[in-house]
């Protein structure tokens, strides 16, 4: 299984355009945390993404463009597979 991390952008929108799109990716199994080594959670940062999955990042890309594309609004979408991840300053969860 890989770990994705997942940053959309909506052109021209407004709060509840993202309170929406975070709603359609927790439908299509993304989450808004992130889980450290030691187990502790922490908050994402504003639309980015965690996914745990076996598919490509294509795969990915395909599914966070449904929920992106739901929002009605214009999207850029950047999906990276990672190898290992490291953070400062998140909030925890």
């Amino acid at each position: 299984m890989s770990l994705f991390t997942v940053r959309i952008e909506l052109h021209d929108a407004q709060w509840a355009d993202y309170e929406g799109l975070h709603s359609a990716m927790q439908r299509q199994g993304f989450s808004r945390q992130i889980t450290a080594d030691d187990g502790r959670q922490y908050q994402m940062p504003w639309a980015e993404y965690n996914a745990a999955a076996a598919l490509t990042s294509m795969q990915v890309l395909n599914i966070a463009q449904v929920a992106a594309n739901s929002t009605g609004k214009k999207n850029a979408i950047l999906v990276t597979e990672a190898k290992s991840r490291a953070w400062a300053g998140l909030q925890k969860f």
